[in-house]
Parts: structure tokens; C-alpha cells; sequence
């Protein structure tokens, strides 16, 4: 069994690293009980409630890592959001390039920071756990710390099985007392069986013990967002019935629902539609350099997937937030994607680069900038004119993502954002309810869930009764169109087409990298990389001990 798994030596380094971060005084002041002192998370409320909104921070510096001060996590957190079959890449990280190898920093974060966040919830858990033990039952603060940090654990075990295959299994806490006591190391990755028992059992707890979505507080966990999570790993593990239970308890008792369209990501994410954001506050981030400050730390994802027009070679063009204000045109979503909303013409045969879409899919022009753009730069002469003519550069002009968009936050000559994060939200759940229903053979009730998005989708509001653009039958190919169409983006398409077996193909046909019309090519995904290597870092301090995962030899 490999639920005893002790990360010692590398928990050690990842001690020192944090300490290397936030210096100690601080870091204990935040956070007192990872020294350890079981005493304060059994006897103080406030600590306990402390240490859980460390958590929120840690997880937002993992999982929404979007800025220049994310280093590694930055592009870990790309990869899965542009890095699909509805994305392209002009800069700076190449998901499946030459770089594609266990020494990749930005591979290894979502491991890295894995298992240091397991290290620091596993004792948390522990030491509520005794509380327990020692004083009875626990109070309602130590139930719903304990209901988050478990569903935290759960959500990171279920993110590493999901990227890396081959993981530890790691509930035992380790500190650099008990690696200085020198106990044995046992590297077997574990059986992946007991990681879903372990993570489900995680999610039931959360079920039980987190407040349901309409009552918890904006920005914290909540029994939906658990719901959610039980009902993926059930896809993974093909139990479709158990998912569909989960997806229909959202939809229908979670006190949620779906929101007009040009709400769903819009300035205040504070809405029925939200599940779950990381939050990011300018007002509480100190001096924006804290990992751990209340606020975190600004994000560069409203300029990333955007291109930067005001670099046009005529001078039409000067930042603004109408156009997304300064931006980084570093990826993009693809001619694929663009496609699936309608068919696509090109105006002028001699800018094969500029594409017009006939659509009445509102989400064409909800979900991303215009094809055209106004002049706004007011001392040329085109200034208020819709343009017609553009660069053939990537980085100056290409099909835009605006679900970032940030207009109150973001000042027009930074990249820096602090607009909340979507993690989690119903309109994906209502996907995967459809899904959930069609391997289980009920076609009616996947085309309700389906056709409930593709109404809102054409009519702007949910709940429309008008049927002109229901589909009518479904399939697999359908349905991963019409999820392309609504969750472009948003870090879950990577993840979905693994666990159907189509990664590689699909990415083989439609991922293109290059900074021009001219010069784009497909990127290969060789099929080792469905899976992320091991960092050699891991396997270095295991002295060799781990497996590396196949395809990834040095």
C-alpha cells in the first residue's frame, strides 16, 4: 500500500525553499501552526481559520499563477489553457517542443507546489484530526477547516493524477524533524485505485461538512465545487452514473444557476453562475511581491491571449481598455476554434490573415475581441473608422481572447491585473451532466443540458423556450464542438481530451505554433507527453529510486 509515502528529503528542500521565499519570523507569524504547535488549531478559532486562508492563498498562487512574479506557474497554468487543440503559441513557452523534458521548470511546478501544499494540509489535517481526539467533537470553525483543507488535498491528489500519472501517494506530514530522524523513503508510485479512494473519501467529507454554494461566502469552497470535483473523478474513472448523481445535485439544488452571457465573465464574478474564483484584491496585497498576502499578487492573463494592435505598423492603434489596454500576445485561440462558431471568410484574398465569421452564436463576440477593429489613436486621420487592412504579425493582430478582460483594475499601459479568477463555474458543469448522460445512453437528457448553453448562447439570457438552434441528436464529436465553443480557455479542455484518449490526436491536427501567417506550423504532441515528466529534481533526491515516466529518458 503506498499510503504511508514520506517525501522526506524532498520535503526538506521545499522547507528550505519556502524559507528562502518568506522569511521565517514572517512566514511561522501567517501561519503558526506549520511549526507544528498542534495546540493553537485545537484551542484558537482564529488560528485555525488562519491557516485555512494560507490554503486559499496557496492555491491561487498554484492554480491561477499569472504573472511575471508566478515565474514556473505562469507558463505551468498556460500550458493547460492555450496549450490544447484550441490554441496556438507565438512565445516564450512551447507546451510540446524540444524543452518538453523532465529539467522544464514550468512541467514540474504543478509537482512541485503539489506536494509542498500537500505537506502543509496533510499536518493541518493531522493536527485537527487530534483536536478530535483529545477534546471530542470538533467546533464548527475546526469542521469546516478540516471539510476545506481535505477538499483542497483531494482537488491537488486529483491534479497530479491527472498530469503526472505516477504519483505519490503522500498523507503521512513530513517535517525537517522527522527527515533529520532519517525514517525510510519508499518511492513506489502509488496504486492509482487508492488515490481515488483517497481523494473521493476527501470529496464526500467536503460534501457533507462545506456549506452549500448560495450560502457559502463569495471566493471560499462550498459543497458544489466538491460535488464538482466528485463528479470529474468519477468521469476518469469511467463511473458515469456516480458523475450525472453529482452534476444534477449542482444543477439542481446548489441554489445556482446559469446568468446572461455578458455576465458569466464579466467585471463582478460575484454572481449564481460562479462556483468558485481565486480572489485577487489590489487594496490588500501589500507591495504585490507576497505570495501569501491577502490580495496575491497581480495577473498578466488579461494581455496574454490577446494581441497587441497598438504595435500596428500604420499607428491606428494606442492601448486603451476598450482594446484590453497594454497586452502580451504571447497566445492565442486558434483558426480551429474561430471555425466552430461559423463559417469563415476572408475579404481580402492578399490577408489570408484576416478571417470574418458569420455567426449569430453570441458568444463569438461575447467570449472574444471584434475581427475588425475602430481606429483609436486620435491623431490619424482613420481615428473612428472600423480597419480593414492589418499587419501579418501574430504578436500585432490575431483572433482574441477576451474572457480575461479586464476594464476596471488594469490600467492601460500594465500588464497587471487584479480581476478574480474563475476556477469553477455551472456552465461547465452543465457540460459534463450532458456528457455524463450520453455514456449513459440517455441522449434526451444530455441534449437538455446541452441545448440549455446553446440557447443562452444565441439568445444572451438562460431559460429561453425558443428551440430554433437545439440540437437534436449528439455524439461525442458534438458535443467536444459545443464544448470548445463555451469553455475555450479556461483550463479544462487539456484535461478532457486526456481522459477520452484523444490529446494527442486532436492536438496533432489543430495546436500550431509560429508569429505570422506565413511561418505557423503544426507542433507535434509525441504520445509520451499525455503524461508530464517526473522532475529530475525528484528523482535526483530519490537517488534514482522513482521511475520516470516512459518517453522522457535524459
Amino acid at each position: 500500500m503506498s499510503s504511508k509515502k514520506i517525501l522526506k528529503k524532498y520535503t526538506y528542500i521545499f522547507i528550505l525553499l519556502t524559507l528562502s521565499i518568506v522569511s521565517c519570523d514572517s512566514f511561522l507569524e501567517e501561519d503558526p501552526q506549520y511549526d507544528g504547535l498542534g495546540s493553537l488549531v485545537k484551542t484558537d478559532p482564529a488560528s485555525v481559520e488562519n491557516a485555512t486562508a494560507i490554503f486559499y492563498q496557496f492555491a491561487r498562487r498554484s492554480n491561477a499563477g499569472g504573472g511575471f512574479y508566478d515565474g514556473d506557474r505562469l507558463g505551468a497554468n498556460a500550458i493547460l489553457l492555450a496549450g490544447t487543440d484550441l490554441g496556438q503559441v507565438r512565445t516564450w513557452y512551447r507546451p510540446y517542443g524540444s524543452g518538453h523534458n523532465p529539467l522544464n521548470g514550468q512541467l514540474a511546478a504543478k509537482w512541485n507546489d503539489g506536494y509542498e501544499f500537500l505537506n502543509k494540509l496533510n499536518l493541518f489535517i493531522d493536527e485537527i484530526d487530534a483536536s478530535k481526539e483529545e477534546l471530542g467533537e470538533l467546533n464548527e470553525v475546526q469542521k469546516k477547516s478540516l471539510a476545506e483543507a481535505r477538499l483542497f488535498r483531494g482537488e491537488t491528489f486529483f491534479t497530479l493524477l491527472r498530469l503526472y500519472d505516477n504519483i505519490l501517494l503522500d498523507t503521512i506530514p513530513s517535517t525537517i524533524e522527522t527527515y533529520l530522524a532519517g525514517e525510510s523513503i519508499d518511492y513506489t508510485p502509488a496504486n492509482k485505485a487508492d488515490v481515488y479512494a483517497l481523494i473521493d473519501r476527501d470529496f464526500d467529507y467536503a460534501i457533507a461538512n462545506l456549506p452549500s454554494a448560495s450560502q457559502a461566502e463569495y471566493g471560499k469552497l462550498n459543497s458544489a465545487v466538491a460535488r464538482l470535483l466528485k463528479g470529474k473523478s468519477a468521469m476518469w474513472q469511467q463511473d458515469y452514473a456516480e458523475a450525472k448523481t453529482q452534476f444534477e445535485e449542482i444543477i439542481n439544488n446548489s441554489g445556482k444557476s446559469l446568468v446572461a452571457l455578458d455576465q458569466v465573465f464579466g467585471q463582478n464574478l460575484d454572481h449564481s453562475e460562479t462556483l468558485f474564483v481565486y480572489k485577487r484584491d489590489l487594496a490588500t496585497a501589500g507591495d504585490g511581491n507576497d505570495y501569501f498576502s491577502l490580495g496575491g499578487r497581480p495577473s498578466h492573463l488579461a494581455g496574454m491571449f490577446q494581441s497587441r494592435w497598438y504595435e500596428d505598423s500604420a499607428g491606428r492603434f494606442v492601448q486603451d481598455l476598450d482594446n484590453g489596454g497594454q497586452s502580451l500576445g504571447w497566445a492565442h485561440p486558434n483558426d480551429y476554434l474561430q471555425s466552430l462558431y461559423g463559417p469563415v471568410s476572408i475579404p481580402d484574398p492578399a490577408q489570408p490573415w484576416f478571417k470574418r465569421v458569420s455567426t449569430e452564436d453570441l458568444r463569438y463576440t461575447t467570449y472574444f475581441f471584434p475581427e475588425t477593429l475602430v481606429a483609436n489613436n486620435p491623431s490619424h486621420p482613420e481615428f473612428g473608422k472600423e480597419q480593414f487592412t492589418y499587419d501579418d504579425n501574430i504578436r500585432r493582430y490575431h483572433f482574441s481572447l477576451k474572457k480575461y478582460w479586464d476594464t476596471e483594475s488594469k490600467e492601460p499601459l500594465t500588464n497587471d491585473s487584479w480581476k478574480d479568477h474563475v476556477a469553477y463555474r455551472l456552465g461547465e458543469v452543465y457540460m459534463l451532466a450532458a456528457e455524463a448522460n450520453l455514456w449513459l445512453g440517455d441522449e434526451a437528457k444530455a441534449l437538455e443540458y446541452l441545448n440549455a448553453i446553446r440557447r443562452r448562447a444565441y439568445f444572451g439570457s438562460p431559460g429561453s423556450s425558443d428551440t430554433t438552434y437545439d440540437f437534436t441528436t449528439l455524439n461525442l464529436d458534438t458535443y467536444l464542438e459545443e464544448s470548445a465553443r463555451e469553455l475555450a480557455m479556461e483550463g479544462n479542455r487539456w484535461y478532457l481530451l486526456k481522459r477520452l484518449g484523444l490529446l494527442v490526436e486532436r492536438q496533432n491536427l489543430h495546436y500550431y505554433y509560429g508569429s505570422n501567417s506565413i511561418d505557423l506550423v503544426l507542433e507535434p504532441m509525441q504520445p509520451h507527453m499525455v503524461n508530464h515528466p517526473i522532475p529530475q529534481s525528484f528523482i535526483d533526491a530519490s537517488n534514482n529510486q522513482y521511475p520516470q515516466n516512459d518517453g522522457y529518458g535524459l
